[in-house]
């Protein structure tokens, strides 16, 4: 087959075009714009301060504190509680004071200089009381779970409260069940020289000098002091019937195993600071049997969903005042829901005024900041085991078991009978009836019978 010349131009030319198309890349399309995310929801970030020892002597007691308002924070955060229209993000901001007065100074303008809505804390009596005119300038509410001298709300700070009672409740709890029950003829009293120590123990010895308890002169240690066998030798030689001792565990303990090293038989009582299983530890057998108060319910009492939390959070039971800052955190936050503002300006006025159940009971404040009808509790050591023995309220004084059965829920109402089941419709009725035939056959049969 012969082709033109022009033909031939031609289907090269055709040739080409389609090599030069099946080649060519394809340019890609432009990608589609991705849908924009809906912007995040409002958030705010709200933080609340704790501080307590972290480290020293003390340093359980601390971080007993500490657990427990730091299980507050975290609750409050999983409820997602909006304030003014905005996801509320809870922050715990934790400081050690060491239970030193100027490191709780320092911390305490730490938290005001980092803007915390409110403080739980702090621990001692002896940090509280220096720091609390720090919060005071820098309008922060600061709720103690724990610091107990009186001194604290008596400054007429508008903004310090706290949700245990005062040594000047504490002080005659101890002091006049001990005079009722040990019957003391002559009291030795010693104290660790703290604001806290020394406070109770200047309480426990007016109730006892009223009661007609004679009181010998005052000894001191420190609250470091661990090595009492000079006191104590004075002491001994004043055969007392019973020894109070102002200060915490740390010291309580080699205080009393001293004593019992040196045949002092005297009924050994201490105040909350000293009303925990460490003194076990610390003691061993000569623990046994020794008196004690804490300003406030027993462990034991508090609310028994906070207790299964606690436990379940943290694989240990609280050891003292776990409860009491977990509820003073709840106060904090509780107020702030309120306010709908963590404005210390807004929400103070409903944390003064608030009444709140909480893991220790019903909460409300007296104008001076302190917790209205406050319990005291009285604890005897056993088996290496603090264990509750009454509840003073209101002046009486109440057998552990029958104040945890008033603390108890009450028992939810039976459930009602179950409705009786509907009378079946007419239709089938009908169907479960013999069948009308039937009947009618057993009818003559019935009748001869009966003739």
């Amino acid at each position: 087959m012969h082709y033109s010349k022009f033909a031939l131009t031609l289907l090269a030319a055709a040739t080409a075009a389609a090599l030069t198309g099946c080649g060519e890349e394809k340019k890609p399309e432009p990608a589609k714009k991705a849908a924009e995310a809906p912007p995040p929801p409002p958030s705010i970030e709200i933080k609340i301060g704790h501080v307590g020892p972290m480290t020293g002597q003390i340093a359980h007691l601390g971080k007993d504190n500490e657990n427990g308002a730091r299980m507050a924070i975290d609750e409050a955060n999983a409820a997602k509680i909006k304030i003014d229209g905005k996801d509320a993000r809870f922050v715990l901001v934790a400081e050690d004071d060491q239970a030193d007065p100027k490191v709780g100074t320092t911390v305490a303008q730490k938290l005001v200089d980092a803007k915390v809505a409110g403080v739980v804390g702090h621990l001692n009596s002896g940090t509280s009381i220096p720091a609390s005119a720090i919060y005071n300038q820098g309008n922060i509410p600061v709720i103690s779970g724990s610091a107990t001298n009186p001194k604290l709300t008596e400054q007429g700070f508008k903004n310090q409260f706290r949700v245990v009672g005062r040594d000047d409740q504490q002080g005659p709890a101890i002091a006049s069940y001990l005079a009722a029950n040990a019957k003391p003829k002559t009291v030795a009293i010693i104290d660790d020289a703290t604001a806290y120590g020394e406070g109770l123990a200047n309480e426990v010895e007016k109730t006892l000098k009223e009661a007609k308890v004679k009181v010998l002169p005052r000894e001191k240690g420190t609250d470091k002091t661990t090595d009492w066998k000079a006191v104590l030798t004075k002491i001994k030689g004043k055969k007392p019937d019973a020894i109070f001792y102002g200060g915490m565990d740390a010291t309580g303990g080699p205080l009393v195993k001293q004593g019992r090293e040196l045949g002092i038989k005297a009924v050994f009582s201490f105040g909350d600071g000293a009303c925990t299983e460490e003194m076990a530890k610390l003691a061993g057998d000569a623990a046994e049997g020794l008196l004690c108060s804490q300003a406030g319910i027993p462990v034991v009492a508090a609310d028994k969903a906070f207790l299964d939390n606690y436990k379940k959070k943290y694989n240990v039971d609280p050891i003292l005042y776990a409860p009491f800052t977990y509820d003073s955190a709840r106060l904090l936050i509780e107020a702030i829901k309120k306010a709908n503002s963590p404005d210390p300006a807004k929400y103070l006025p409903e944390l003064a005024k608030i009444e709140y159940k909480g893991a220790t009971g019903t909460i409300s404040f007296d104008e001076k900041g302190d917790r209205k009808d406050a319990e005291m509790t009285i604890f005897t050591m056993k088996g290496g085991k603090i264990e509750p023995i009454a509840v003073i309220k209101g002046g009486k004084t109440i057998p552990i078991a029958d104040f945890i059965a008033m603390m108890a829920p009450p028992a939810p109402a039976p459930a009602p009978a179950p409705a009786a089941a509907p009378a079946a419709p007419a239709a089938d009725a009908a169907k479960d009836a013999p069948k009308a035939p039937e009947a009618a056959k057993e009818a003559p049969k019935a009748d001869a019978m009966k003739k």
